[in-house]
């Protein structure tokens, strides 16, 4: 039984997003966690379940544009908002931060808080004494996920990566290209070579790898509402039995990374804070496939994953989640 004092207050702003909706659905139901308020401006003195009912009698909270002093604060904000938010509304600084926009990715300080890149499988160490988190992208998750092992040897040169992301990626607010109409039965690339989270990815691979790193990435838009699934072309002479060493060596304390020799697909990922990755062989071309949920482990699952390692909790905790598996 949890003693009440172990429990945490929790506001997340920006919860009527799709981000914050399900760290409202994550949180609702972690042990160690008690939601204060959730902030919205564009929904104040709405309750949250109004705007998704499947979370009537999860949670009732009346959406605010009023925040209050928590111990774990959230920032579900669009990009290059939370900056601005926090500059306006100053934050104890007892309170943990945990920044899901992309403010802090490449340039973590602010006043006297310096953000700490929030992929567990790299910076758990960092992430177990951080005050300010930012969470990283969820295409830069899956992709160096899928590469920080090769990194980490100094085997990086020229990498060629596909990725696919469900409608959920875009965001709540309706675009051309995430109408029902246009994006079922329907792909498409976009931000060819140009996509905001390269230079997230190379800053961090660079900073293992021993020389430069080449990042060729194409985007994907698929036509279903969530997860990521990508491939990454890398050469090497290593044998594919070499490869899979490596992988397992590098994520054996990982909670949420699995290395399959069997075909992975996103089923496996969709609903949880897992990573599936699994790597094909021809020659000396080697290919790395990773799943996420583009929604759980690369945005909402993830900060929940760094906010129970911040905290000293079990880093499963709230995260035991079923895939959706048909």
């Amino acid at each position: 039984m949890i003693n009440q004092k172990e429990i945490k207050t929790a506001g997340i702003i920006g919860a009527n997003g799709y981000t914050g909706s399900e760290l409202v659905r994550l949180l609702a139901f972690h042990p160690h966690v008690s939601l204060r308020f959730l902030y919205s401006r564009s929904n104040s003195g709405t309750k949250i379940s109004d705007l998704y009912p499947d979370l009537e009698t999860v949670c009732e909270i009346v959406l605010t544009d009023k925040p209050e002093d928590v111990d774990i604060l959230f920032l579900c904000l669009p990009h290059k908002e939370s900056q601005n938010w926090l500059n306006q509304n100053p934050v104890k600084d007892s309170t943990l931060i945990i920044d899901l926009g992309n403010d802090f990715r490449l340039d973590g300080n602010l006043g006297n808080r310096n953000f700490i890149y929030g992929l567990p499988e790299i910076n758990k160490k960092q992430l177990s004494e951080a005050k300010s988190i930012s969470n990283p992208g969820c295409f830069a998750t899956a992709i160096q996920l899928a590469l920080l092992p090769l990194a980490q040897k100094g085997l990086l040169n020229e990498v060629y990566t596909t990725g696919i992301t469900g409608s959920t990626g875009a965001g709540q607010s309706l675009q051309a290209t995430t109408h029902f109409t246009w994006r079922n039965d329907n792909i498409s690339a976009y931000k060819t070579l140009t996509h905001q989270h390269v230079d997230e990815i190379l800053q961090q691979l660079n900073s293992y790898n021993v020389h430069e790193v080449n990042l060729n990435f194409v985007p994907w838009r698929g036509d279903f509402a969530r997860g990521i699934f990508t491939s990454s072309t890398v050469k090497t002479d290593l044998e594919l039995s070499e490869i899979y060493q490596l992988f397992n060596d590098f994520y054996a304390d990982a909670s949420f990374v699995k290395v399959s020799e069997k075909a992975i697909d996103l089923k496996q990922v969709v609903n949880t804070n897992r990573c599936v990755i699994q790597i094909e062989k021809s020659g000396n071309v080697a290919v790395i496939h990773s799943a996420i949920d583009n929604l759980l482990k690369g945005a909402s699952g993830q900060a929940v994953q760094n906010m129970n390692i911040a905290m000293g909790w079990e880093e499963n905790s709230g995260l035991n989640l079923k895939p959706i598996a048909f």
